[in-house]
């Protein structure tokens, strides 16, 4: 997790992005609804990224289990 670089990472997490998105990423903001569009795709790229070291930091086995949620062997027979 970058700052530096994010506009390459973002490109690459998410594949659909349309035509003039990537032309902003590339080229930078050039008014002032552009910046808007592009601190709104940072602010994605920021979320996915904390996700991502989060994920990476816990583990996928360290999650939390929902203590409502019944296994098949605790399940109750009637």
């Amino acid at each position: 997790m970058n700052d530096a670089n994010w506009r390459e990472e973002f490109k690459q997490w998410k594949p659909g992005l349309k035509p003039f998105q990537i032309k902003l990423l590339e080229e930078g903001a050039q008014s002032q609804s552009q910046a808007l569009m592009l601190s709104d795709m940072w602010c994605e790229w920021k979320n996915i990224a904390v996700k991502r070291k989060i994920d990476q930091i816990a583990g996928k086995s360290l999650a939390l289990e929902d203590p409502w949620y019944e296994k098949d062997t605790e399940a109750v027979e009637s």
